[in-house]
């Protein structure tokens, strides 16, 4: 297994939360799960756990392998870069 994780500074973590949520949940092969502050996207080579503080979004990773994991990196990324256009975030992660 291959794990990252990634914490950014903003105070709208728990909107990005369910933003990433929903748009990841009109894939019906992915399972997602959504509560006020946190999330759980589970795609086929991994899963992102999401979590909103008052001033933080952690994001944690955890694929099959190395290869996955960048590519879901990129993924979350770019969405989520997208979905905070306003202030983007500089997104920075760390092997867990």
């Amino acid at each position: 297994m291959s794990a990252a994780t990634a914490h950014i500074r903003t105070e709208w973590g728990s909107r990005y939360v369910g933003q990433l949520c929903a748009h990841f949940s009109h894939n019906r092969e992915l399972a997602v799960s959504l509560r006020e502050t946190s999330g759980v996207i589970r795609f086929p080579s991994g899963d992102c756990v999401l979590n909103a503080t008052a001033d933080t979004l952690h994001l944690e990773l955890e694929c099959r392998d190395q290869a996955s994991l960048e590519r879901l990196q990129e993924v979350i990324d770019a969405h989520l870069k997208r979905f905070a256009f306003r202030e983007p975030p500089e997104i920075e992660w760390h092997p867990a």
